[in-house]
């Protein structure tokens, strides 16, 4: 065992590079929780707190409202968006839990603050 530990070390004058910058929660769920948060927000004040350009933000917001998680309604100029609390997570092993269950944990966060 010792031998194949020996083997699987990387030598100390290997170069080190710096693993990518990863987090728990996907952009389409910080963008959820935000619209969530605030329910009139603009995808350009979206990008802006998460770091990203409009651009990508349109198209997540997009793909949350055809996927059913996000309905967005139109007064003048302002998108008023509601988010479909009872829809399950999307993946298989997590869809008993409903998307409304797991928002809750950040709106607590948010009103706490």
């Amino acid at each position: 065992m010792r031998a194949f530990l020996r083997c699987c070390q990387v030598p100390a004058d290997t170069p080190r590079t710096r693993m990518a910058e990863w987090h728990f929660i996907t952009n389409h769920g910080a963008v959820l929780v935000l619209i969530m948060q605030r329910g009139q927000i603009t995808a350009r004040e979206i990008a802006a707190t998460l770091g990203l350009t409009e651009r990508p933000v349109r198209r997540i917001i997009a793909e949350l409202e055809a996927a059913g998680y996000l309905h967005k309604k139109r007064v003048g100029r302002v998108s008023h968006y509601e988010v479909t609390l009872d829809l399950p997570l999307r993946q298989h092993v997590h869809r008993e839990v409903a998307i409304g269950e797991l928002l809750q944990i950040f709106q607590r966060s948010h009103e706490a603050s």
